[in-house]
């Protein structure tokens, strides 16, 4: 049998989390950073295909401006969904790990950031590949977070190929 694991909470937890972490975080609407990886000439067109392809909005936010300008990445809301291609496979990750599998793509998230749900977590799509991380803010993990990760489903199965297996 095959247990679901949903990244958010039920509703309604998270909000006074959400407002510290906010705060703390400055809400500000600046240019959001993308890391560069190192990836071979294959990835890093599959990327730029991606990233190319990837919606204006993401689970009602807006997108906006990341740098570098060409980074294999991008970003939505203040706080800001950030998605970023090419990311390294996660280093607990083992050939038994549990994904939350979402619209045909297994999302891998370690069990520390299932569990504090007043923290940011950053899923990563281990079966495709080049690897897919988002960074998911605290303050959308109460609602957004399956809504995101299912509207990025169609663009990365389309461009990226197969990752590793998880169950």
């Amino acid at each position: 049998m095959r247990l679901r694991r949903r990244l958010g909470p039920p509703l309604g937890r998270g909000v006074v989390a959400s407002a510290v972490l906010c705060l703390l975080a400055a809400c500000s609407s600046d240019t959001v950073s993308i890391d560069e990886h190192e990836l071979s000439e294959a990835d890093r067109a599959a990327c730029r295909a991606l990233v190319d392809d990837l919606p204006d909005t993401l689970a009602g936010e807006r997108r906006q401006a990341v740098e570098p300008d060409d980074a294999l990445g991008a970003a939505w809301g203040d706080p800001a969904y950030v998605l970023t291609c090419g990311v390294p496979e996660p280093t607990d990750y083992e050939p038994a790990a549990a994904c939350s599998v979402i619209k045909g793509v297994g999302w891998y998230v370690t069990d520390d950031q299932l569990s504090d749900l007043d923290e940011d977590a950053t899923p990563i799509a281990l079966t495709l590949a080049p690897y897919v991380e988002v960074r998911v803010p605290a303050r959308h993990r109460t609602e957004g977070v399956d809504r995101a990760l299912a509207e990025l489903a169609r663009a990365l199965k389309e461009h990226l190929s197969e990752g590793l297996p998880c169950l």
